[in-house]
C-alpha cells in the first residue's frame, strides 16, 4: 500500500428515492469546502433541470473532497454518487464495486423500504463496510426509535453503529464525516502491477470527447500511455487524467485505489461500457473486473414527430442523447398514420419519461410517443425463434408454435392495512405471490412474479393510491415464460389502421379493445355516412363502437299523404349513403391516436 494510499477513503450513498441522498452529499461539499458559498447551489451534483424538478439522482457523479480529521490528517475523500431509482440498478451495482464502504441512508420518518433493502444486499454482495445512517431527525415526525429497531430486526446491523444526521440543517454530519474516516477502510492495490481500472460511469463532452470515470484497482494510469478496454479490444492513448472537484482538476496520474477521470479521445460512447475494464495495451492484466453486463432495453415505445417536416430534427437530438446515455437504443421506424419515426429501447418507463421530457425541453420538439411495450420471444412451426416487440412485425398467428413474455420479480413493502388492496392489484396483473413477510407489527414485504408488460400501464400509479402512497416498489426482470399473445387490431370502416395494433395477452384483449374503439368513437369525427370502429383478434370481432351518420331530414316536405312517399324518400337515401359509404374514407385526426396511444395513467 503506498503512502498516500492509506488516506485515501472511497464511499457511495445508498437510498430509497427521497430519502435525501444529495441534500447529504451538499453538505459534504458544503463542509469541506471545495466549493466557495457564492457558488453554492442546492443539489450541487444533480447537474440535469428534471434532476433537480423531481428530486431524482438520474446521472451518477463522483466528487473528491479533502477533509481534516480530528488527528490532524487530512484524508482524501471519494464520493461516488449513484441513482437510487430501480430503473437504474445496473449502474447503481458498477458505483457500489468502486467502493469500499457505504453510507445507508433512511429516512426517519419512512423507515426501511423496497429499494433500501435491495440497494443493501448489493452493497453486501461487494463486501462493502456499511454505515447506517438515520436522516431527517429534526422533522417533527421523525420516529428514530422505530427506524433503529427496524435497521437491527430486518437489515441485521448493529444499532450501536447508527449515525443520527439532518443534512438539511447540517446538524451531526461532522461526526458522521470523521466515522467514515474511522470505519471504512483504504484501498488495498499495487501501483507498481499492470493497469487494471473500473469504468462506472461516462459522459461527453463536446470539446474533449468521451470522458471516463474510473476506479483505479492495481497499477497507474497516466496521460501518454497507450489503453485498451477489455469487453471490445479498443485501443486509445490517454491524453489527460485527474479527478473530480465539482469541476475536472488536472492531475498528473491516477494510481491504486483513486477514482478520478481519464479522456483518451473517444469519439463514440457507444465504444465505451459502462462496468468495462480498463488495462494497458503492452502489459494487460490478467483477468477483466468481474459484473460486467451488456445492459439490455426491457421497454420499447416508437416515437415520431408531430410535425413530420421535423423528422432531422429529431434524429440529430437522439443522437446528441445517445452520447451522454450508452443504455438507449433506437432504430428507425416508419407507421401509414404516423409517417416516419424511431423505435427506441429504454431500461424501464422513468427512463422513457425522462428522455421524452429532455427531446421536448432540450431541443424544442413536440413528439408522439406510441404505447410502451416489451419485447416477447417467439417460437416458430419451422423451428425459428424470434425476438419482437413491434406489433407490425407480428407473424401469421398458424405459423406461431409458442410465445413468452418476460417476467419480474417484484418486492413490494407496504403498512399491513393495505396488504389485502396490494394483493387483488397484483392478482389482476396476472401476479404469483411466491414470498410474504411480516418485518415487524405494521410492515409486509410482498414478493410477487409476474409480467412485466402489466407492470407498464398503470401498476405503479394504482400501488400509490391504493397505499396512500406509502407503498414502495423494486422490481428486476428474472426471466421469460410461456403466454398467450394475441395480435389485436383495429378496424375503422373495415380497414385495419396499422399505429393502432397492438400485441396483448389474450385475457385482456376485449378489455383493450373495447377501450380503444370508446376512445376513438369521441375523437374521430362525424361523417355523412355510419363509421364502425372494431376490435379483431383476426378475424373475430370482439369489440364494436358506432359514429352515427349526419342526417338530412328529407321527409320534412311531406305534408299528410301516404306512407309510402315517405318510405320511398327514406330508402333513396339510405342507398345514397350505401354508395357513399363504399367510396368515402374516414380521416383520422393526430389527436384519435394519441388518445388510444397515450399510456391509461
Amino acid at each position: 500500500m503506498g503512502k498516500n494510499q492509506q488516506y485515501i477513503r472511497n464511499f457511495c450513498i445508498i437510498a430509497h428515492i427521497d430519502h435525501g441522498k444529495s441534500t447529504l452529499a451538499d453538505r459534504f461539499i458544503q463542509k469541506t469546502g471545495i466549493i466557495e458559498e457564492r457558488d453554492y447551489k442546492d443539489q450541487m451534483l444533480d447537474t440535469m433541470d428534471i434532476e433537480r424538478e423531481r428530486g431524482i439522482t438520474i446521472k451518477s457523479q463522483p466528487v473528491t473532497m479533502p477533509y481534516t480529521g480530528k488527528d490532524g490528517i487530512t484524508y482524501q475523500l471519494n464520493l461516488v454518487d449513484t441513482p437510487g431509482h430501480v430503473d437504474f440498478s445496473y449502474e447503481v451495482s458498477r458505483a457500489i464495486a468502486a467502493c469500499e464502504g457505504a453510507l445507508l441512508l433512511i429516512d426517519a420518518s419512512q423507515g426501511v423500504e423496497a429499494q433500501t433493502l435491495a440497494n443493501l444486499y448489493l452493497a453486501m454482495e461487494h463486501d462493502l463496510v456499511i454505515i447506517p445512517v438515520i436522516n431527517k431527525i429534526d422533522l417533527p415526525s421523525a420516529d428514530i426509535e422505530t427506524v433503529t429497531k427496524e435497521i437491527e430486526h430486518e437489515l441485521g446491523l448493529d444499532p450501536e453503529d447508527i449515525c443520527l444526521v439532518s443534512a438539511k440543517t447540517g446538524k451531526g454530519v461532522e461526526d458522521l464525516l470523521e466515522t467514515i474516516v474511522k470505519r471504512i477502510p483504504p484501498p488495498q492495490g499495487d501501483a507498481a502491477q499492470p493497469l487494471k481500472a473500473l469504468i462506472f460511469d461516462s459522459h461527453y463532452d463536446s470539446f474533449r470527447g468521451v470522458i471516463l470515470s474510473i476506479r483505479v484497482f492495481e497499477g497507474t494510469l497516466s496521460p501518454g500511455l497507450s489503453i485498451s478496454l477489455m469487453s471490445n479490444d479498443k485501443y486509445y492513448k490517454t491524453e489527460e487524467t485527474g479527478i473530480f472537484s465539482i469541476a475536472l482538476i488536472k492531475k498528473p496520474s491516477l494510481s491504486a485505489g483513486m477514482v478520478g477521470y481519464c479522456t483518451a479521445g473517444i469519439k463514440s460512447i457507444t465504444n465505451v461500457r459502462v462496468g468495462d475494464t480498463v488495462t494497458e495495451k503492452d502489459r494487460p492484466c490478467e483477468a477483466r473486473l468481474s459484473g460486467f453486463k451488456v445492459v439490455k432495453p426491457v421497454v420499447f415505445s416508437s416515437i415520431y414527430p408531430v410535425d413530420a417536416n421535423q423528422y432531422e430534427e429529431l434524429h440529430e437530438a437522439l443522437d446528441r442523447l445517445r452520447l451522454n446515455d450508452a443504455s438507449l437504443t433506437y432504430e428507425k421506424d416508419s407507421s401509414a398514420a404516423l409517417g416516419f419515426g424511431f423505435r427506441c429501447g429504454f431500461l424501464g418507463l422513468l427512463h422513457l419519461e425522462v428522455v421524452q421530457e429532455r427531446i421536448e425541453r432540450e431541443f424544442d420538439l413536440s413528439i408522439v410517443l406510441t404505447a410502451p411495450s416489451v419485447r416477447y420471444r417467439i417460437h416458430m412451426t419451422n423451428g425459428e425463434t424470434l425476438y419482437l416487440d413491434n406489433p407490425s412485425q407480428y407473424p401469421e398467428q398458424s405459423h406461431i408454435e409458442k410465445t413468452f413474455e418476460p417476467y419480474i420479480r417484484a418486492s413490494i413493502i407496504t403498512p399491513s392495512v393495505y396488504v389485502g388492496a396490494i394483493i387483488n392489484l397484483c392478482l389482476e396483473k396476472r401476479g404469483v405471490q411466491t414470498n410474504l413477510t411480516y418485518l415487524d407489527q405494521k410492515r409486509v414485504e410482498l414478493v410477487y412474479e409476474m409480467p412485466l408488460a402489466e407492470v407498464l400501464f398503470d401498476f405503479y400509479d394504482r400501488l400509490k393510491s391504493v397505499s396512500r402512497g406509502y407503498a414502495s416498489f423494486d422490481y428486476e426482470v428474472i426471466d421469460y415464460r410461456d403466454t398467450d399473445l394475441v395480435k389485436l387490431e383495429i378496424l375503422v370502416n373495415g380497414e385495419p389502421v396499422d399505429a393502432l395494433s397492438q400485441l396483448v395477452y389474450k385475457g385482456l384483449a376485449d378489455k383493450r379493445a373495447r377501450s380503444a374503439c370508446k376512445k376513438l368513437k369521441e375523437e374521430i369525427p362525424r361523417q355523412q355516412f355510419k363509421i364502425a370502429i372494431q376490435g379483431a383478434l383476426g378475424s373475430a370481432i370482439i369489440a364494436r363502437e358506432t359514429i352515427s351518420a349526419y342526417r338530412k331530414d328529407v321527409t320534412a316536405k311531406c305534408y299528410g299523404g301516404d306512407i309510402t312517399r315517405k318510405r320511398k324518400l327514406l330508402e333513396r337515401q339510405k342507398e345514397g349513403k350505401k354508395r357513399m359509404k363504399m367510396v368515402g374514407n374516414v380521416e383520422l385526426p393526430q389527436s384519435a391516436f394519441l388518445s388510444v396511444l397515450k399510456t391509461e395513467s
